[in-house]
């Protein structure tokens, strides 16, 4: 007995790892080098939006001698926006077939592709007279987004010691709001949000992935695709000595073939797999309601209508710019805040606590915008109300779900399980961009009601259904998930020690052979 504990307790601390300079590089370099792009061109073209309807229509007027409608010219606008989600819906498709075919690190290497071409189409834009272009660029963008925002937490998350896995999770959403804030602030009129400067504030979108295709070949691949998904021990064992710093890798090495044996058991994974199996079905479940509930709990809302409450309680015109530019800031330092708080407080606290910041904030919102025009100080209180949502967002519903897709599916299902997640991300965040307005013009104030009913029904259902899933190996959170759904976990039962040889035992089977 004593001995099995021994064992046990060794085990668990050689689970444990460190924050070393090759995973904190091939952190930073994927997250710099994808998701802040994400980021940055979600508000990119926020800015400079009338400079470039003028061109729009300054084209169209040279190709035709006569101005643009103004309906036509609001359709083309309309595209450009939204074209970007739509981009993203289809990266998102495209995640389950790329990653298992390419790599985690090959697809983002083979991303970087789709947002160098949209980053010279749209910087070249203006030269070229063409709008088309750009709408054409939205759509390469958002398709590199779709893929980025869901292959780096993947990437990250195989890579990263399971004490360490939600911190390192949850930098991808840090260089998102990293990335919306050099948007907001390169943006600014005195900088490059102007009729001479919009194409270079487009284009420079190409030169976090220039960074990235230059510097990410010399990091090593998932250790946990290299060893179940190419069955390449030897590769796995090499890329995890690199990145925990040490040589002694064996307790992952027997953890991931646990999982694998456990994945043969089921079988084959697809997408359809999702919908059909039942030991995946609570898994289904969560990913769907968490990624619509981030997206459908108001955050566009919020940020479209933060411009106008900050004009209601006396911010002048042409200071709302650098307004805007505060939030952004608020958003990067509450995100921050995350990565340190997610291993110590738990995922669970904090989507908990995130929404009910959220739901609370909207019901306030909506109050105070009613009674700003008789009550004075009711302004004030709209801003407090978007600085909270602002704050309940960044440090649970914004990034947390990309890490529980991460850690509530074994291997082979979790590129099928991103592929859904992405899809229903990009898919709320269209159906907002889209019905929003025609929300504010019907309801007014009272959408935010709609948005707190989203947020107190995704709070209630994390409440009762997901699980903490905070430094627990894969395994250990599928059989959570599997006493949920009712189901018995297929792993063997093979001793600890019943995983294939290592070179050591190889080199030592060879030598007597040869005796």
């Amino acid at each position: 007995m004593k001995g099995g504990q021994r064992d046990s307790s060794e085990g668990t601390q050689g689970a444990r790892g460190k924050m070393t300079l090759p995973l904190a590089l091939v952190a930073l370099i994927s997250a710099f080098g994808s998701s802040f792009q994400y980021g940055y061109n979600v508000s990119v073209i926020n800015s400079p939006a009338p400079y470039m309807q003028d061109f729009y229509n300054s084209t169209h007027l040279e190709r035709t001698g006569v101005p643009m409608d103004r309906g036509f010219q609001t359709l083309l606008w309309s595209l450009t926006v939204s074209m970007f989600p739509l981009g993203g819906l289809f990266g998102s498709l495209l995640v389950w077939p790329m990653v298992n075919s390419c790599g985690r690190k090959g697809t983002l290497l083979i991303n970087n592709l789709f947002s160098i071409a949209a980053a010279i189409l749209m910087g070249t834009s203006e030269l070229a007279k063409s709008f088309e272009v750009i709408i054409l660029s939205r759509v390469l963008v958002g398709i590199f987004a779709g893929l980025a925002s869901n292959v780096v937490p993947m990437f990250l998350g195989e890579m990263s010691p399971k004490n360490l896995r939600g911190a390192v999770g949850v930098v991808p959403q840090l260089f998102i709001t990293i990335g919306i804030l050099a948007a907001q602030i390169l943006g600014l009129q005195g900088i490059l949000g102007n009729a001479r400067g919009w194409p270079v504030l487009l284009g420079l979108t190409g030169i976090p992935s220039l960074l990235q295709l230059l510097a990410l070949p010399f990091f090593p691949e998932s250790p946990r695709y290299l060893l179940i998904q190419r069955g390449s021990e030897e590769r796995a064992r090499t890329a995890l000595q690199r990145l925990r710093g040490r040589q002694d890798v064996d307790e992952e090495i027997r953890e991931m073939y646990q999982e694998d044996r456990s994945e043969k058991e089921e079988g084959q994974f697809s997408v359809l797999s999702l919908f059909t199996l039942r030991g995946l079905r609570w898994q289904l479940i969560s990913i769907i309601v968490m990624m619509a509930g981030q997206q459908l709990s108001g955050v566009n809302g919020v940020f479209y209508y933060a411009d106008r409450i900050f004009e209601s309680a006396g911010v002048h015109s042409s200071s709302i710019q650098y307004v805007t530019v505060s939030i952004g800031a608020i958003n990067v330092v509450m995100t921050l805040l995350a990565v340190f708080i997610v291993e110590s407080l738990g995922r669970r606290i904090l989507l908990l606590a995130g929404f009910v910041l959220c739901s609370a904030s909207c019901a306030v919102l909506t109050l105070a915008l009613n009674l700003q025009s008789s009550v004075s100080w009711m302004s004030y209180l709209s801003i407090v109300c978007v600085i909270a949502y602002i704050i309940g967002h960044a440090i649970g519903p914004s990034p947390i779900p990309a890490v529980m897709i991460t850690e509530m599916f074994l291997q082979s299902s979790r590129p099928a399980a991103f592929m859904v997640g992405g899809s229903v991300h990009w898919l709320s965040n269209f159906t907002v961009g889209l019905l929003f307005l025609y929300m504010e013009a019907g309801l007014g104030p009272y959408s935010f009601l709609i948005f707190c009913a989203i947020c107190v029904a995704t709070l209630l259902y994390i409440f009762f259904v997901v699980p903490e899933t905070k430094n627990k190996t894969f395994m250990e959170i599928n059989r959570i998930m599997a006493k949920r759904n009712k189901v018995e976990v297929q792993e063997g039962q093979e001793p600890k020690d019943s995983y294939p040889l290592s070179r050591q035992e190889e080199k030592k089977s060879l030598s007597s052979t040869e005796m």
